[in-house]
C-alpha cells in the first residue's frame, strides 16, 4: 500500500473491536461498538500553520465520529485530521 495522506490528516487503522466481555460473554456484530483507538500508518506534511505532531506508529485515542472510514486492499481504515485525535497512548 502506498498512501500519503495530504496537509494535516493521519491514516489510522483502527484497533480490533473486542470479542467477548470480560465474564466471557461473546459479543455479535451488530453490538460491538466502534473502536476509539488504533495506530497511526500514515501522516501528512502538515500546513504553514500547523506541524504535525503525530508519527507512523503511534498508538492513539480519537473521537468516535472523527474521521472516514476507507478500505484499502481489504483492510479498513480511518483517515482523519490530526486535530481529531485526542491522544497518544
Amino acid at each position: 500500500m502506498n498512501i500519503q495522506p495530504l496537509a494535516d490528516r493521519v491514516l489510522i487503522q483502527p484497533a480490533e473491536a473486542e470479542q467477548k466481555t470480560a465474564s466471557g460473554i461473546i459479543i455479535p456484530d451488530t453490538a460491538k461498538e466502534k473502536p476509539q483507538r488504533g495506530q497511526v500508518i500514515a501522516v501528512g506534511k502538515g500546513t504553514k500553520d500547523h506541524e504535525m505532531t503525530l508519527k507512523v506508529g503511534d498508538h492513539v485515542l480519537y473521537g468516535k465520529y472523527s474521521g472516514t472510514e476507507v478500505e484499502i486492499d481489504g483492510v479498513k481504515y480511518m483517515i482523519m485530521k490530526e486535530s481529531d485525535v485526542y491522544a497518544i497512548i
